[in-house]
């Protein structure tokens, strides 16, 4: 079954767009890895919050994907300009009304 990921991270003042930068770059090694859906987003009223929201084929391919070099290369060069506050919502999809199964 799909698994989605769906979450916000806050981010030091003045750092969001550097971050939706880093979000944002290539990595097609994420489609490899089984990820279907990969969007970064923000909200004005939320200057310091960068959005994201994923599918995977699987939770387990969500996990392993954490490994991969470019991924882990990605969060190193965001972490120093994260505030720490995080927040996120993880389900199995069951289906879309627009979408193939």
């Amino acid at each position: 079954m799909t698994f989605a990921n769906v979450g916000s991270l806050g981010t030091k003042p003045g750092q969001r767009d550097a971050v939706v930068g880093i979000l944002l770059r290539p990595k097609p090694e994420l489609r490899e890895a089984g990820c279907s859906l990969y969007e970064v987003g923000i909200n004005d009223e939320a200057p310091d919050t960068v959005f994201v929201c994923e599918l995977w084929e699987s939770a387990e391919a969500h996990q392993a994907s954490l490994q991969l070099d470019g991924v882990r290369a990605a969060i190193a060069e965001a972490m120093p300009l994260l505030s720490g506050e995080m927040s996120g919502t993880r389900f199995t999809v069951l289906g879309s009304p627009i979408r193939d199964a």
